[in-house]
């Protein structure tokens, strides 16, 4: 006779099971499983099968094993996940990449096929009754009077006129609107594993990090070294980045203090040679804009020559023997 394992033997079984996770994987996605039922649960395990596993359990257990473990090994990067322990949730332990593993999470949501939408649950969306025809008859507009929906009768018939916002979304569902929700046969919420956050080589941060792409982390790093160069700036502080500014600023400063005295370097003897004589600026343009509009005259020069050719071309052609 086979004999069932107390309760004692399956904490110490899902205690050696949870610290081999821990030990042999490195990423953890924490997962809400909010009305998540037996059946979808095992498609999901199913489709992460392979490089990834699924563990649940009761959040005091989890957070118990995991401080002990923590102690046990000296790592106490372990303790970051105890945080993330609140409500009903799950770990993913995978191998895999994390945005794809995420990603296969979140393909297995499933609507409500339950009759009504269950009362008392907190709606993840907002639910919208939309104008039309309902097919109720005139005798059931009692469903739509409790949630002040407007209605008429056509063609024997209840019609919503506009449409209503039934429920909020973190509103928890009442009678009346699961009752409502049943008649006109909307199932409006959908239900999955829900990526809330990630452990990464004993580092934790949100989803979103995840849906960062090159072009972010340069656009991060470049505000970065913006911020960096304009504090340097304004403290007067040398760093790598400053440091061409500073010297630029520097000679400016140096450039105005010899225009403004008699003290002169090289560069500052141009630059005081051409506010003595504005025509010099002039005389130093012309050679610049002449060079421009040379190659543009060749370029004519050479058209012409072609085209005078090419006519040679054609009259002898037609004079030919």
């Amino acid at each position: 006779m086979v004999t069932k394992p107390s309760k004692a033997d399956k904490k110490i079984a899902y205690d050696k099971k949870l610290c081999h996770l821990l030990d042999e994987y490195r990423q953890i996605l924490v997962v809400a499983t909010n009305n998540v039922g037996s059946k979808q649960l095992q498609n999901i395990r199913r489709g992460l099968r392979g490089n990834s596993v699924v563990l649940m359990g009761k959040n005091t257990m989890m957070k118990r094993f995991i401080r002990i473990h923590a102690e046990n090994t000296n790592n106490e990067a372990y303790l970051n996940l105890l945080p993330l322990l609140v409500g009903n949730v799950g770990l993913i332990f995978t191998k895999g990449d994390l945005k794809e593993v995420s990603e296969v999470v979140g393909k297995f949501k499933v609507r409500d096929f339950g009759a009504p939408t269950r009362v008392g649950l907190v709606a993840p969306i907002d639910v919208i009754i939309p104008p039309g025809n309902t097919g109720l008859d005139p005798s059931q507009t009692s469903f739509f009077q409790v949630p002040n929906i407007p209605t008429k009768i056509n063609k024997g018939t209840v019609e919503i006129i506009t449409p209503v916002e039934l429920i909020k979304k973190g509103d928890r569902v009442g009678s009346s609107e699961a009752a409502l929700l049943s008649k006109l046969g909307i199932r409006p919420f959908s239900y999955g594993h829900v990526v809330l956050s990630v452990y990464d080589n004993d580092s934790v941060f949100s989803l979103e990090v995840l849906d960062l792409i090159e072009d972010d982390l340069v656009g991060k790093f470049a505000a970065g070294v913006t911020m960096v160069t304009s504090l340097a700036l304004a403290i007067s502080y040398p760093t790598l980045t400053a440091v061409p500014y500073l010297f630029a600023n520097a000679y400016k400063n140096v450039l105005s203090v010899a225009i403004a005295t008699e003290y002169s370097f090289l560069e500052a003897d141009k630059v005081k040679e051409y506010l003595a004589d504005p025509s010099k600026f002039v005389v130093a343009a012309a050679p610049v804009a002449a060079a421009a509009a040379a190659p543009a005259t060749k370029v004519e020069e050479k058209k012409e020559e072609l085209a005078e050719e090419s006519e040679e071309e054609l009259d002898l052609g037609l004079f030919d023997d």
